[in-house]
């Protein structure tokens, strides 16, 4: 198991998803910002399983990847545990907190599908606590605790683990020295074009010399595709695609479920982005974060129709 094991630093949350039946950019005025006093009317409401950490296991694990996820949750924790673990997830070290909620997610999405959030870490602030084994094929420094963050990079690093960083919505917590120190110990960096841009005025550093710190950089830009950048070269990998579009919500790390099942067989990096852009793809049809239906065969069948080819 541990030679595909995939080791998941990150937030296990529940997500409470409203949907406002309008636009964002109606409502907000520009001139306004400073004194910001807007309500939306969200008459669609679900409350589903979420956190980025669970995501990814939830992808990964469908496709037949083996996930351990390195979180915490707190005393209404237990059920969500118990999910994980009933899917063949493994959850051994999942820290639960009595003294917590589990972190809670509130989004909400508008119809041109931009997302206004709130997240309250709750438990996810004793991630920390949870220790990285020593032995897997990949692991991934997603959005969680920032001390829970810092030490599975360390602990990664330190065991000689490929691991990606990928700072997501967590970006804000960290100073710029900070971020130069995790990619100088980062195999590879995943992050959305907004994100890339974000790292670097935090970092100081143009786009091509965050590319150039890391073995691999991948740039997710959604309908637009995605960009593989390494040894100095970009290769464009176009997106996949959609029936329709359901629920943003969870794409990127169902892309990152995809793309950490391909690296963890050893697939490459051409064949783990393509696939993580089908499983992105298949998410958005579906509304929530772990409710679209993950399968080898409709995978492989998806990766076909757009690619050309098998993926295994």
């Amino acid at each position: 198991m541990t030679a595909t094991r995939v080791l998941i630093s990150g937030s296990m949350a529940y997500d409470t998803i409203m949907v406002f039946d309008g636009h964002f950019k109606d409502h907000i005025l520009p001139d306004r910002v400073h004194m910001l006093n807007v309500s939306f009317l969200a008459p669609r409401l679900k409350r589903e399983f979420g956190g980025c950490a669970a995501n990814i296991a939830y992808t990964l694990n469908g496709l037949g990847g083996s996930a351990c996820v390195l979180a915490a949750v707190g005393s209404d924790g237990a059920d969500y545990v118990k999910r994980l673990s009933a899917m063949g997830i493994d959850t051994s070290l999942i820290l639960q907190c009595a003294d917590h909620y589990t972190a809670q997610a509130f989004i909400t999405t508008d119809l041109s599908d931009n997302q206004i959030s709130a997240f309250h870490p709750g438990a996810m602030g004793r991630a920390h606590e949870v220790a990285a084994p020593s032995t897997a094929a990949w692991g991934i420094v997603a959005p969680n605790g920032k001390d829970a963050m810092l030490r599975h990079a360390r602990e990664f690093s330190t065991s000689g683990t490929p691991w990606i960083f990928d700072p997501g919505q967590a970006l804000p917590m960290f100073s710029g020295d900070e971020l130069r120190a995790l990619l100088a110990q980062a195999h590879a960096l995943t992050v959305n074009d907004y994100e890339s841009k974000l790292l670097s005025e935090k970092t100081g550093l143009s786009e091509t010399d965050i590319a150039a710190s890391v073995a691999t950089q991948v740039v997710t830009m959604g309908g637009d595709g995605c960009l593989i950048r390494q040894d100095g070269k970009t290769e464009r990998v176009a997106a996949a695609k959609i029936t329709r579009a359901a629920d943003p919500t969870g794409c990127g790390d169902a892309f990152r479920g995809g793309l950490l099942y391909a690296l963890s067989r050893n697939l490459g990096w051409q064949t783990a982005v393509r696939l993580g852009s089908v499983m992105g793809a298949i998410k958005i049809e579906h509304d929530g974060p772990q409710n679209h239906p993950v399968t080898r065969d409709e995978a492989a069948r998806r990766y076909q129709a757009n690619y050309g080819a098998a993926p295994w």
